[in-house]
């Protein structure tokens, strides 16, 4: 749908008010050279999400221990060093080793694991809200990979058990919105007709994170403090060589009053792109224009709106507890699946190696799918996959190979519906909010990334069965959400209401594709 408006100035001069999206799409080219950089830069902050999420699989392992008695014969694990076990790599290996977290302490690494997801829970509705209000997007992805540098160097050196828990909460808060404040700014200078394809896209950083991680971790098996400081320095560079080639989002820039800005990024797309943008063409937020085709004055409002605005939105408040909840069943699946990793009795790096990169192929394999289904069946039709595959996983006892495949399949499928949805969340949103709510449903995940620790410590069938049913209730909830494929991606709570008004009464044979004021 294209909105153009013209206007008459004192002089008689016409101009042209147009979106954002209009602009992309006649004027600057969708995905053109600036894009495809813009877009690169900013997904491999991906990359360091996934190494600061996923480190605690390596670092809070319990390593292989070995019978040091002279004689050969070692009494009861537990007792540990006094029944003459000792660790194959040494009591540095993991945090498991060095303050023995085994046996009856086994509970304080899902401890740990819980309460970094904790802190990302609280960090996502914080940096939801900044990211769309005053620091921006660009802003809020640069606070939040120093603050990761400098809390995974901290970590590194703690003295004990509670002092790492502690940094771990501190480094989930700032971890849980490096994902979605990147998704955000590297997708919204993208045009309508790209715009899912590069969404699924930056889901290839955060299964290369993790493939990168897995890399890492093996060269510092016998020292937890080395590898934290390892994936720490990362994140350290990527403020400091990256981000200063990053521009901020064009639509952040509008729904903030700030359109000489908005446009200046917007030419500069353009010129990148071997393009150029009328000198009579302005930009306009879409709910500017009212249904009796009369120009309408900037609210306020857009400038400092918060998840309280989608609550008070009826067709957004009604998108967000659906998001909110099938986000939740996601989280649960997937990083249970993960960690579950433990649970299979196969080489820990293998596994985890093997679910980093069957997500790839997820991610391939969704971008086809999309371009002919749509974001709706396809979310629905991963969920159930995985579920299935999961229900299939309880059934089987022993053979760890076997409920392996099982849970590659089921990663497979809840990879690939956790990488589409946030191409399909922030869709289902306009700019001025669509930060904070998928800070919201960020939140919902990380309630998920909470409780999976501690459903995987309940043995090795259960889980998968908990992780099926969840899957396919999720499947079944996405049924009552709209698709969005091809759609406006809106600026405002207003586009977003006249945009759903307009859908309804197009499906009643009432109303034209495309409006000209």
């Amino acid at each position: 749908m294209s909105t153009e408006v013209l206007l008459t100035g004192g002089g008689g001069a016409e101009s042209r008010c147009m979106t954002i999206d209009d602009v992309l799409a006649l004027h600057t080219g969708e995905f053109g050279r600036w894009q495809l950089r813009h877009f690169v830069l900013v997904s491999l902050a991906w990359t360091l999400e996934a190494m600061h999420t996923m480190i605690m699989i390596f670092a809070d392992r319990e390593p292989v221990r070995a019978c040091a008695a002279r004689d050969g014969r070692c009494s009861d694990q537990c007792a540990g060093a006094a029944a003459g076990w000792e660790w194959s790599l040494g009591s540095g290996s993991s945090t498991a080793a060095e303050w023995g977290l085994v046996c009856g302490e086994r509970y304080k690494v899902a401890l740990v694991q819980a309460i970094f997801f904790v802190g990302c829970m609280i960090g996502a509705g914080v940096f939801g809200h900044l990211s769309d209000s005053f620091l921006g997007r660009k802003g809020s992805l640069v606070v939040l990979c120093f603050l990761n540098a400098v809390l995974g160097l901290l970590t590194a050196l703690s003295p004990n058990y509670w002092v790492y828990a502690a940094l771990r909460v501190l480094t989930g808060f700032s971890t849980s919105s490096v994902g979605f404040c990147s998704f955000v700014l590297a997708t919204e200078p993208i045009g309508p007709s790209h715009r899912g394809t590069a969404g699924i896209s930056t889901m290839y950083f955060f299964s290369g994170g993790i493939a990168a991680l897995v890399a890492v971790a093996t060269m510092f098996q016998s020292s937890w403090r080395l590898l934290y400081v390892a994936t720490s320095l990362p994140s350290l560079a990527f403020v400091l060589l990256v981000m200063p080639f990053v521009s901020e989002s064009p639509r952040w820039y509008l729904v903030r009053g700030r359109a000489d800005d908005a446009m200046r990024v917007l030419r500069d797309i353009a010129s990148t792109n071997g393009r150029r943008i009328p000198d009579d063409v302005t930009l306009m937020l879409d709910g500017d224009v009212d249904d009796t085709k009369e120009p309408l004055s900037s609210s306020s409002s857009t400038s400092g709106s918060t998840i309280l605005d989608a609550f008070r939105s009826r067709t957004a408040r009604v998108r967000l507890v659906l998001s909110v909840v099938v986000n939740f069943i996601c989280s649960v699946v997937y990083f249970g699946l993960s960690l579950n990793v433990v649970n299979l009795e196969t080489d820990l790096y293998i596994s985890v190696a093997a679910n980093a990169l069957v997500e790839m192929p997820a991610c391939l394999v969704t971008t086809l799918l999309l371009q002919h289904f749509g974001r709706k069946p396809v979310v629905m039709g991963t969920m159930l996959l995985s579920g299935l595959s999961c229900i299939a996983g309880s059934l089987v006892t022993g053979a760890g190979a076997i409920r392996m495949a099982c849970g590659v399949v089921g990663i497979f499928g809840m990879g690939t519906t956790y990488n589409l949805l946030v191409v399909y969340t922030a869709e289902l949103f306009p700019t001025v909010v669509r930060t904070a709510v998928l800070g919201c449903t960020a939140q919902a995940m990380q309630m998920g990334a909470i409780l999976a620790p501690l459903v995987v410590v309940l043995g090795d069938r259960v889980p998968f069965g908990l992780f099926g049913v969840s899957g396919i209730i999720g499947g079944l909830l996405v049924f009552s959400l709209p698709e969005t494929m091809n759609m406006p991606l809106y600026d405002t709570l207003a586009g977003l209401e006249k945009g759903e008004r307009a859908s309804t009464t197009c499906e009643d044979g009432n109303a034209a594709d495309n409006t000209q004021v």
